[in-house]
């Protein structure tokens, strides 16, 4: 058995570099994919490639949106019973309210496609992908306030500091791209609600691995454009210039993060070609860019980065994350479902057909929820502008394409929508299964650090077998 040091030291491009080819061989190896999965050794065939994740930032509602319970609307105003309450904690904003009264939901719900599938009536396009999604209705999580429940939802533990999903399939599998980052992160929404780096970061994994931020304003990444006085030549020898003292020094101590640094700046330089021909959506037809809606030539709306993430996915990015913000709602929940619902809505349902109509969707897991639902009782005055308080025992996700069985509605709560009676799904059962969409045990895959073998469900987890289409 290797030492845990020098096990650590022992990782595959450190390898590379002590073979006769040394860092040329490392050189190619980036071209071709940046581990052993990436260059066909996966651990079984692959049903998707690509992720695209949809993050709801603030906790929809599960109950206004796609798990309909006629029974809160006929006890409207009644407590809601103690043996549906049961235990869990909840927040110091509802805890000392004296009642929790069941809130019915003010929409109505409509059944879509051959498959019936249920969603509330402000998804009007949405429904028109109904065979295609898979809608998972008992998902649970344990944090109750966002920070935790956030970073659960994106590295598995809701404790910062881990590597988050899109940064373990970057490690694993690598990218398909010379030119664009394996991993890409974009913005949209309110800004009622931070999204820190540290949600998309890469943890104890190599830097090369961590979520590249795309902003709406200015430069897409930061620093991508020349100086002023500085053309691309220059820019081309001051690279090869540092790198070249980086490789020296990579010689000497064998510090990954030094090649993490070589490879970012090699990555960069080509970026500045092909970020701006990524971003510009001039090319795509007139059809595509209206299907997406009206706000699609804005750039950081939901719409834009619905466009641009099927532009990196056929580009060869590994895992593009949305991060869409404005979904707490303790107050004004009428309202503010429709706000949300209006930005998300088209621009959803056009991805999902874009992919298709493009012959990716086969290939491209998408992924949408958030870190939580909303409570069965609502908080404040039901006769006035409502809202709902954060609920971890069970929310919904929805999924489709990438080896996902479309037209499925997965798992049951009971008739409050505020405890699961049927199939739970875990939060490390769902990244079990997308690790297995795209060919990767999730027990296998594994980061020594710190002592122990890491993974993205720490010591958790089963693949949802009902979730996968039939290979």
């Amino acid at each position: 058995m290797i030492a845990p040091t020098l096990q650590h030291l022992l990782t595959r491009r450190r390898f590379l570099s002590h073979t006769s080819a040394g860092l040329g061989m490392a050189a190619v190896a980036s071209l071709i994919g940046e581990s052993a999965l990436a260059q066909g050794r996966t651990h079984f065939p692959p049903r998707a490639k690509n992720v695209i994740y949809l993050f709801m930032a603030g906790g929809p509602s599960h109950i206004d949106l796609f798990d309909h319970k006629p029974t809160l609307r006929q006890r409207h105003g009644q407590d809601i019973p103690p043996s549906v309450l049961g235990t869990q904690r909840v927040t110091l904003m509802t805890r000392d309210q004296g009642r929790f009264q069941t809130a019915g939901s003010p929409l109505r719900f409509v059944k879509h496609g051959r498959s019936g599938q249920e969603m509330c009536e402000l998804f009007p396009h949405l429904g028109t992908c109904a065979d295609e999604m898979c809608i998972i209705r008992s998902i649970h999580s344990e944090p109750i306030n966002h920070d935790p429940a956030v970073t659960f939802m994106q590295t598995g533990r809701p404790q910062p500091g881990l590597p988050c999903m899109g940064s373990w399939l970057s490690y694993g599998l690598g990218s398909e791209s010379r030119d664009l980052p394996a991993f890409v992160v974009m913005l949209s929404g309110f800004r009622d609600q931070p999204i820190p780096t540290r949600y998309y970061h890469s943890g104890f994994l190599p830097g090369q691995h961590q979520g590249t931020f795309f902003q709406a304003d200015g430069d897409p990444v930061l620093y991508l454009s020349n100086p002023q006085g500085i053309d691309q030549s220059v820019r081309a020898d001051t690279v090869d210039a540092i790198n070249g003292l980086n490789r020296l020094r990579l010689a000497q101590v064998r510090d990954p993060e030094i090649e993490a640094r070589i490879s970012s700046f090699e990555l960069a330089f080509r970026m500045q070609t092909s970020v701006p021909e990524l971003l510009n959506i001039a090319g795509e037809t007139q059809r595509t860019r209206q299907s997406y809606g009206p706000e699609v030539d804005t750039p950081g709306t939901f719409a834009r980065n619905c466009l641009l993430a099927r532009r990196l996915v056929q580009r060869g990015t590994r895992f593009v994350q949305i991060f869409h913000r404005g979904w707490d709602h303790h107050s004004n929940l009428l309202e503010s479902l429709r706000r949300q619902t209006s930005a998300v809505d088209q621009p959803a349902a056009a991805l999902i057909k874009d992919l298709k109509n493009h012959g990716l969707l086969d290939e491209t897991l998408i992924i949408c929820g958030g870190e939580f639902g909303r409570t069965a009782y609502g908080q404040g005055n039901l006769s006035g502008n409502f809202g709902r308080d954060h609920h971890p025992r069970c929310f919904t996700y929805w999924l489709a394409g990438g080896g996902i069985k479309g037209g499925l509605a997965y798992g049951k709560t009971d008739d409050f929508g505020y405890n699961i009676v049927e199939n739970p799904v875990h939060v490390n059962d769902l990244h079990a299964t997308v690790l297995h969409c795209l060919s990767i045990d999730h027990q296998r895959l594994t980061y020594r650090f710190g002592g122990r073998d890491f993974r993205l469900t720490d010591v958790a987890g089963d693949v949802v077998e009902g979730l996968l289409a039939r290979a």
